[in-house]
């Protein structure tokens, strides 16, 4: 038992650090904040490895550490709403069960799954852009439709990078935990 605790804290504190390279490195950024990158993909290995706490956490920690690595603050809701809040959701997709499911490779339940996390993350920085950064919609332009569209300019690309790409990471490094512990 103190071997697995020891195991997910060691997992999920890489998780957290190979996340942050992935936001440094990011393929596309928008010019108000946001990038097109890869860093949900290790909160939700963790999130499907481990389950729901788990995973929750480990987006919590990752949002504090994007938090001090590239900080844009304005308001302190704002701060809650796209760095912990928003992180931590992503690891929502652990609750829903991938393992053990009767079908040999789970891909529809991985997909929702993490379609659920990175939408719920969506949602945290669209409602921040709604209460705090609606000055900078077009007049005249629902302040719902411009947060939607510009938070959706790069985190629907970077939720669908991190779903294609944890597919075939399944057998590798979600079932393995099972198979071993």
């Amino acid at each position: 038992m103190r071997e697995n605790r020891t195991r997910l804290i060691v997992e999920a504190g890489m998780a957290v650090a190979l996340s942050a390279v992935f936001n440094l490195i990011p393929l596309w950024r928008m010019p108000q904040g946001g990038s097109i990158s890869l860093e949900m993909l290790p909160v939700l290995i963790i999130a499907f490895r481990w389950g729901g706490t788990p995973g929750l956490i480990t987006g919590f920690v990752y949002g504090l550490v994007q938090l001090a690595i590239d900080p844009h603050i304005y308001y302190p809701l704002q701060v809650i709403l796209d760095y912990p809040l928003a992180y931590m959701l992503v690891g929502i997709a652990g609750y829903i069960p991938v393992k053990n499911t009767g079908s040999k490779i789970p891909f529809i339940r991985i997909i929702g799954a993490s379609l659920l996390g990175g939408l719920l993350r969506l949602f945290c920085h669209v409602l921040s852009g709604v209460l705090f950064f609606s000055q900078y919609a077009p007049e005249g332009q629902n302040v719902w439709v411009y947060s939607t569209v510009y938070n959706g300019t790069y985190l629907i690309p970077a939720l669908l990078l991190s779903m294609v790409l944890i597919i075939p990471l399944y057998r590798k490094l979600i079932l393995y935990n099972n198979e071993n512990i």
